[in-house]
């Protein structure tokens, strides 16, 4: 009988482990770029066609590597970072389980072009699908360039479960983000089949956050700082204001390495606890500096899951830090009088002033008659007042009574038995008759019902009215955003937006949908393209997001008085949606106080 356990070739093992560390184009991006970071490098270039499918380039000006260690590289289990397992333990370079290149090298076909800065040429090599075709000496710059090309060339299984470009290129951005805001020491720039998406020069940390994601961010954000001897917690946190109903911009970095952590997610969102509303997310950029013998990052091949010896005391650290920054840094409105050139207004200060001194200035003294009272005989009507109204003489056979039937002129309403007139309550709620007791409807969610399945019809068939801007604001927004938006172009169009590329990652908002006077467009814009994701395969999904967020945008808010035809039309509008019941996120509308219940209280 034959053996059936055999060793399998590197080939087959680089590609298995190429399923866990190489996922898409945004993975290969990351591995080499942290690469270049702890090759010293002060200048990154990365160049992308196609969203990484055809190709996909890093350059960097690090230390360069020898033809030796060229050719090692893309062995498996070979690094330069670690060479025991005590190691583990005090790491401080982004890699060190030495399987990325030769997984990139095992499903794409890879160029190295190395140089260190004592060697006259450097080394090109040349592999595909882990196989070496060539290796020879070559003329380039001191550093490293890796080519990337023809991702998933002889996978085609995972090629084809790609998705769109606009969505690859999303992936990228972020984990390029991801990177750069660790290391704003160092210079980066992005380019998308030939155009500069990112050009990011040395600067401190809180200019870098504003370089990638936008100048609002420069009002925004409040500086984190906590040094003990467990760890140091520094970095930025925004304002309350700031909050966003999507999480986007929350990161944790742990000694220069970006992580997932859900737990100290909730430390840092209970700081806000009644500062922001129920879902609401913050930004955040906080940076950890833990002694590498007190984590564990050897958890997961990407990296991002990070295990701590001393997590609740750290989560105590980080719930602290948040709210200390809060408080000290959140702006309190003052109220300043110019006194100048107004007249001085002398203060009583009973017998003598603030600074001891005798006066003769007394207090003034209230005149009133202690015997008043105006309950003790009523007024008289004055006489002949109808004359002070003529308008108001109407015969009393055509006056309408609140407790006659509805005039027959009434358009019938869409709810048996619905009282002609309504209440509002709290400015929150309106309160309607109807055959079965007493309906309570929530405003703000019925305005959302109504407008959402309004976008929702606009985006599949018909499009809206636009009302033109007088003056166009012009929006700058960070890649992630321009990438986005030009995916959503077309149903922002739909719904009544006008919008002009002015190049870069710059639009003039010309137009906006009519009905939603006196929100901000630049706004309005910026918190679409904050909870709508790419459109891709998916198009429904982007449209239900795209459909809520502008209704919850442009819906009635709470605490606005509406007239009884406001509210009249209101509940109509509300009952000749598909759904009256519930809002397209699943919170209640309406409800019913039973007749019978109400005679019970009574009773």
């Amino acid at each position: 009988m034959t053996d059936v356990i055999q060793l399998l070739p590197d080939s087959v093992a680089n590609q298995i482990a190429a399923g866990e560390v190489i996922q898409r184009p945004a993975s290969v991006i990351k591995e080499l770029v942290e690469n270049a970071v702890d090759a010293g490098a002060a200048t990154i270039h990365v160049l992308v066609v196609d969203a990484g499918r055809t190709s996909i380039q890093v350059i960097d000006d690090g230390c360069g590597m020898s033809e030796t260690d060229a050719r090692l590289a893309f062995e498996r289990h070979a690094t330069s970072k670690i060479r025991k397992a005590d190691d583990l333990f005090s790491l401080h370079t982004m890699g060190f389980r030495g399987e990325a290149l030769p997984s990139i090298a095992a499903v794409a076909q890879v160029e190295l072009r190395t140089r260190r800065e004592t060697d006259e040429v450097g080394t090109c090599l040349s592999l595909s699908a882990s196989r070496v075709e060539r290796q020879e000496p070559c003329s380039c710059a001191v550093g490293s360039s890796f080519t990337v090309s023809n991702l998933f060339f002889n996978v085609p299984a995972r090629r084809k479960f790609l998705k769109t470009n606009t969505t690859e290129l999303n992936n990228i951005l972020t984990a390029f983000e991801r990177i750069v805001l660790v290391y704003p020491d160092v210079a980066f720039t992005l380019h998308s089949n030939g155009q500069e998406l990112m050009n990011l020069r040395k600067a401190t940390l809180h200019q870098r956050i504003v370089d990638v994601y936008g100048r609002r961010y420069a009002q925004e954000l409040l500086p984190v700082s906590v040094d003990t001897a467990l760890c140091r917690i520094s970095g930025f946190t925004a304002k309350p204001e700031a909050a966003r109903r999507k999480s986007s911009h929350e990161y944790f970095f742990v000694n220069g390495r970006y992580m997932k952590h859900p737990y100290f997610h909730k430390a840092v969102m209970q700081a806000y606890e009644r500062l922001v509303p129920a879902g609401a997310h913050v930004p955040y950029f906080i940076y950890f500096d833990v002694s590498p013998a007190d984590i564990d990052v050897n958890i997961h091949p990407t990296k991002t899951e990070i295990k701590f010896e001393n997590e609740q005391a750290i989560w105590q650290m980080v719930a602290a830090a948040v709210k200390e920054a809060i408080g000290q840094f959140c702006e309190i409105p003052q109220i300043d009088f110019d006194t100048e050139g107004k007249p001085d207004i002398p203060v009583y200060y009973g017998n003598e002033t603030a600074d001891g001194h005798h006066v003769s200035r007394q207090a003034p003294m209230p005149q009133y008659n202690p015997m008043y009272n105006p309950f003790n005989k009523k007024p008289a009507p004055p006489k002949d007042w109808q004359q002070l109204y003529p308008e108001t003489e109407t015969p009393a056979a055509e006056m309408p009574s609140l407790f006659d039937d509805a005039p027959e002129m009434a358009a019938p309403s869409p709810v048996a038995d619905m009282a002609p007139v309504h209440y509002q309550y709290k400015g929150r709620y309106v309160m309607t008759a109807v055959k079965s007791g007493l309906m309570v409807i929530d405003q703000h969610r019925a305005d959302i019902r109504i407008r959402y399945e309004q976008y929702m019809h606009q985006l599949k068939e018909a499009p809206a009215q636009s009302q033109r801007i007088l003056f166009p604001e012009v929006i700058e927004l960070p890649p992630s955003d321009a990438a986005l938006m030009d995916d959503l172009l077309p149903a922002l169009a739909a719904v009544g937006f006008e919008l002009t590329p002015l190049g870069s990652t710059s639009y003039a908002v010309s137009g906006v949908p009519a009905g939603i006077e006196g929100l901000q467009p630049a706004a309005l814009v910026q918190e679409l393209l904050a909870s709508t994701g790419p459109v891709g395969r998916d198009r429904m999904a982007a449209y239900h997001e795209l459909a809520l967020t502008l209704a919850r945008q442009s819906a009635v808010p709470y605490g606005q008085l509406l007239s009884n035809d406001e509210m009249d039309a209101l509940v109509n509008s509300l009952f000749a949606c598909q759904d009256v019941n519930h809002t397209p996120d699943g919170h209640a509308i309406l409800a019913i106080l039973p007749q019978r219940d109400i005679e019970q209280l009574l009773g």
